[in-house]
């Protein structure tokens, strides 16, 4: 069993960054594929970044690629991503998941099998 916490979201000006944090509770974080995920307003919940459990591989899609840099710290079980360069239409509730098993680039919310709660991130034009 994993608990995710994310927090790092909050308002800010097209142009700026935010970097989300998720915190996980449980002994076997470093076993885990972790993503990104966001769900605007009206919208189905869309992949954003994964990472798999050493943080030597990484995957974007391709609306944030260059922008967002997912990251990992096994020592202190968290997981963050890194926003640069945000856009008015990032704006969404951010999540961050946990999935079992080997590594791939898992893009679909069902490939994943822990959630944390979201934070709203908001961008101004």
């Amino acid at each position: 069993q994993v608990q995710l916490v994310e927090s790092g979201g909050g308002l800010v000006q097209a142009g700026g960054s935010l970097r989300l944090s998720c915190a996980a509770s449980g002994r076997t974080f470093s076993s885990y594929v972790m993503g990104w995920f966001r769900q605007a307003p009206g919208k189905e919940r869309e992949f954003v970044a994964a990472i798999n459990w050493s943080g030597g591989s990484t995957y974007y899609a391709d609306s944030v690629k260059g922008r967002f840099t997912i990251s990992r710290d096994n020592a202190k079980s968290t997981v963050n991503l890194q926003m640069n360069s945000l856009k008015a239409e990032d704006t969404a509730v951010y999540y961050c998941a946990a999935g079992r098993g080997a590594w791939n680039t898992r893009t679909l919310p069902r490939e994943y099998n822990y959630w944390g709660q979201g934070t709203q991130v908001t961008v101004s034009s």
